[in-house]
């Protein structure tokens, strides 16, 4: 994924609220949210160059989504896929906590990743950009795009706000939540981060929903949870023409967070 905003414990109806959008060049093979042929449990897109996934459930009520973390002048070459890690933790039904300490001493492996990973105990984020190592979330709403978590550029604080909006109204409507991914307007030119690429690409790169001939917004994922484990998953996908296809999936799930909510009564 390369921009997402959820909001964990912050609506009256759902606990879980989360939009995501996946950038990526249009020659690179994939294919659209399903359960995996080789692994079952999985539901989730996949990455056919290398065999991962940007964002997935599996039937254990476990999440896992990944951003890359952006940096123009860091080229290192042999690194290991970041779609394997999410693939990694859904394709077992391991703690959150557990695979991310296992994770620590090999994250410098991976190319440059934001990890989010969710299971009964909460929410759970790693970076491997950062001095912190892994830390559970607190209810509250965030975004992540290609830097550290809740990092203010501009399309991360518009998406952010937007959800914010919509959480003040107890029933969501799921086209008006993936509206606020669907925003071309580009950043002004001061607002723009540097991230050690070229100006045309920090402006391009710049907007919620990317267009270009050769590289965008393939696909606007949605995420609505309630404590009781009713999941709903929505996936919108697109190519260089616009919107291809649109699937719903409707689960019942182990909750995410359900046994931190528990411990806390």
């Amino acid at each position: 994924m390369c921009l997402i905003t959820f909001a964990y414990d912050s609506h009256p109806v759902y606990s879980l609220v989360l939009v995501a959008n996946r950038d990526e060049f249009f020659r690179r093979p994939s294919r659209e949210v399903h359960y995996w042929q080789d692994t079952p449990h999985i539901l989730a897109g996949r990455d056919l160059e290398q065999g991962g996934t940007w964002l997935g459930l599996n039937q254990h009520g476990h999440f896992a989504t990944v951003t890359n973390h952006r940096n123009g002048r860091d080229k290192p070459q042999g690194l290991r896929s970041r779609g394997d890690l999410t693939r990694r933790y859904l394709s077992k039904p391991q703690p959150a906590k557990d695979y991310l300490t296992q994770l620590e001493p090999e994250q410098h492996a991976y190319g440059a990743f934001n990890l989010l990973l969710g299971d009964e105990t909460g929410l759970h984020y790693l970076s491997n950009r950062s001095d912190a190592t892994q830390r559970p979330l607190a209810p509250g709403i965030y975004g992540l795009s290609n830097a550290l978590l809740d990092t203010p550029w501009p399309k991360l604080l518009k998406v952010r706000n937007g959800l914010k909006q919509e959480l003040q109204d107890d029933r969501l409507i799921a086209e008006k939540l993936i509206h606020l991914m669907l925003d071309q307007t580009s950043a002004a030119d001061t607002d723009l981060p540097d991230t050690g690429i070229s100006t045309e690409w920090e402006k391009m790169l710049s907007a919620c929903f990317i267009r270009s001939a050769d590289y965008g917004t393939r696909a606007v994922t949605l995420l609505l949870q309630k404590p009781d484990g009713t999941t709903y998953l929505r996936e919108d996908t697109f190519d260089t023409h616009g919107n291809t296809d649109s699937q719903e999936f409707q689960l019942q799930l182990p909750a995410i967070g359900a046994a931190a909510r528990i411990n806390q009564e």
